[in-house]
């Protein structure tokens, strides 16, 4: 079974998505998937230096009060996750191009998980601007790639066209809101959804291919 997972790297939910099918998957052991994590940037038109967090929380969602009652419904659901989320400790909000980058890079050594784990918690846990060579290289190294080949990928610009592309194409598939994740190509699950939810897609996409061809949740 082939999954893809469509989300990106400063989106709290897509971290909760990852624990609720990762979850999902503990249930379910008789499931193996090959997972494919890909971009998708909530913010293209981001400076490549990023922003300060309280200027683009004002600007995304117009007030304080606002973007308070939002975050206080994504801590909820990552107390649910046993996600410790320190959005005040988080100063800036980066381009998420160089950690796409990083991901894409990781797939062939299959560390792409650790690696997606690895910003989620840099940034979401520890505060740390993921838009930064050193953080990324941190880690890359962290998830059992080589540091300095890491470094020197990341000093470079390779990659970066082809990940503003794969997030261009998802926004012209109609996938407007991450994490999003998709099934042999043929099944969808849109935004964090519960275990159960993903142990409902499992089951159809282990139907024999002549079962119903694209369904989405």
């Amino acid at each position: 079974m082939k999954v893809v997972i469509v989300s990106d790297t400063i989106c709290p939910w897509c971290y909760v998505g990852k624990r609720r099918f990762e979850r999902a998957l503990a249930d379910r052991t008789e499931v193996k998937p090959d997972i494919e994590w890909r971009p998708f940037q909530l913010n293209p038109e981001m400076p490549a230096e990023g922003l300060d967090r309280k200027v683009y929380i004002r600007a995304k969602f117009g007030s304080d009060e606002r973007a308070g009652e939002i975050y206080t419904a994504i801590r909820d659901a990552g107390d649910g996750e046993k996600i410790p989320f320190a959005f005040d400790s988080i100063s800036r909000v980066p381009n998420t191009i160089a950690s796409h980058r990083l991901i894409s890079w990781s797939l062939p050594s299959g560390r792409q998980d650790g690696v997606v784990e690895g910003l989620f918690r840099s940034y979401f846990l520890d505060g740390k601007d993921i838009g930064e060579i050193d953080v990324l290289t941190d880690v890359a190294a962290a998830a059992g790639l080589d540091a300095a080949e890491a470094r020197a990928y990341l000093s470079g610009e390779e990659g970066a066209e082809q990940a503003r592309a794969e997030s261009l194409e998802s926004h012209r598939l109609g996938i407007s809101g991450v994490p999003c994740f998709i099934f042999d190509g043929k099944y969808a699950v849109s935004g964090a959804q519960e275990p159960e939810v993903f142990s409902q897609v499992f089951d159809l996409a282990l139907q024999p291919d002549d079962a119903e061809k694209a369904t989405a949740l």
